[in-house]
């Protein structure tokens, strides 16, 4: 065991292609909850596979693991949080906000505070999609924890204790407390952080492995791969689709089922597979607004339905598709530009106008992780 931090220092650049591969997460989730809300058949081959395209929440997961995890080095703990702060609540407490006027019953509190899925019925109509983000914000706490514990080994025990602790993970919707918690009244602890440890250490590995040689596949090949595990995971014998409440066994098939999508995905790209689609540049400015796409789209997937005279659950796919993505991109483009874009300017302003002085405030200077 060694005792010196473990410093990635190649290849740290930025990955245009994962800007793109942003983009088309935002997308499949959109995809998947207006299948879903147009009742799109899942018995059918594209049924399946949209029902399981829930699976890019996986994809963003994995994504933040890789991009958090491989830059982790040398970073004070202090700026890290108010960075990760400055990133995600600000268009966050927008959205809530917005709905919230609109909606103005609810569990608004559990929901600006990000606590909603530790709450029973906690998510509110046009935010159910946020459970996901209170899941990341736990990896993004703990993160620095596991760098100061993990950074102690050498990279092969370091892998291999992320794969223990991924498989361990597995074992969590069969606690008792877990498994029985809907069942007395409680919160859904089966979607709680624990669960998706295997998600964010595809992106965890892939950091590590950063700089090895990978086999030159097609970028089709990896794609079709994904779409393969999307069709199977979505297969009636596979387990239940919906808001079904799935068994322990089910849970960990559909958890292990995101774990593969995701890495046929993120890992070839985040080892450098080209991609034209992904590289282009209206991929990368829709992977820019991505984190907005995802945040908007089911408040306006909400309004698209009165707004084109249909009920829900009557079909016309294609055309609440198209119009919630037409809609929910200027959106996105606004929050990203008023909102993200300038927080972001301004953190970044201040922490170099502040200097030593916030270092030493925030970091200590020297407690880096």
């Amino acid at each position: 065991m060694s005792t010196q931090s473990y410093a990635p220092i190649r290849h740290r650049g930025f990955i245009s292609s994962l800007e793109g591969l942003r983009a088309i997460a935002s997308l499949g989730v959109l995809a998947t909850h207006v299948a879903f809300q147009t009742s799109v058949d899942p018995a059918s081959n594209i049924g399946a596979v949209l029902a399981r395209f829930d699976f890019f929440v996986a994809v963003f997961f994995a994504l933040s693991a890789f991009v958090l995890w491989r830059r982790r080095a040398g970073q004070p703990v202090g700026l890290y949080y108010l960075k990760r702060l400055a990133r995600i609540m600000p268009a966050y407490w927008a959205t809530v906000i917005a709905v919230l006027l609109f909606i103005p019953t609810g569990p608004w509190l559990a929901n600006l505070t990000m606590t909603q899925i530790y709450w029973p019925d906690g998510l509110m109509t046009g935010l159910t999609h946020l459970w996901s983000l209170c899941v990341e914000v736990a990896f993004y706490l703990v993160m620095p924890l596991l760098a100061w514990v993990l950074d102690r080994f050498d990279r092969p025990v370091r892998i291999l204790l992320i794969v223990g602790g991924a498989v361990l993970s597995l074992a969590w919707p069969w606690i008792p407390l877990v498994e029985h918690a809907l069942d007395e009244g409680w919160a859904n602890m089966q979607i709680w952080p624990p669960a998706y440890a295997c998600w964010f250490a595809v992106g965890m590995i892939a950091a590590e492995i950063e700089g090895v040689r990978f086999p030159r596949v097609p970028s089709f090949v990896w794609v079709g791969l994904a779409l393969v595990v999307a069709w199977i995971a979505g297969q009636e014998w596979f387990g239940p689709l919906g808001l079904v409440h799935p068994s322990p066994w089910e849970f960990n098939l559909r958890v292990l089922a995101g774990t593969l999508f995701a890495a046929f995905l993120v890992v070839p790209y985040a080892l450098g597979t080209p991609s034209r689609l992904l590289d282009s540049s209206w991929m990368k400015t829709l992977g820019t607004w991505s984190y907005s796409i995802f945040l908007w789209h089911l408040p306006v997937l909400t309004i698209v339905f009165p707004l084109l005279g249909l009920p829900l659950f009557s079909g016309n796919f294609l055309l609440v598709f198209v119009v919630t993505v037409l809609l929910t991109i200027p959106v996105a483009a606004i929050s990203y530009t008023f909102i993200e874009e300038p927080i972001m300017r301004w953190t970044r302003r201040a922490i170099q106008a502040g200097g030593v002085r916030i270092h030493h405030f925030l970091g200590r200077r020297v407690r880096k992780w």
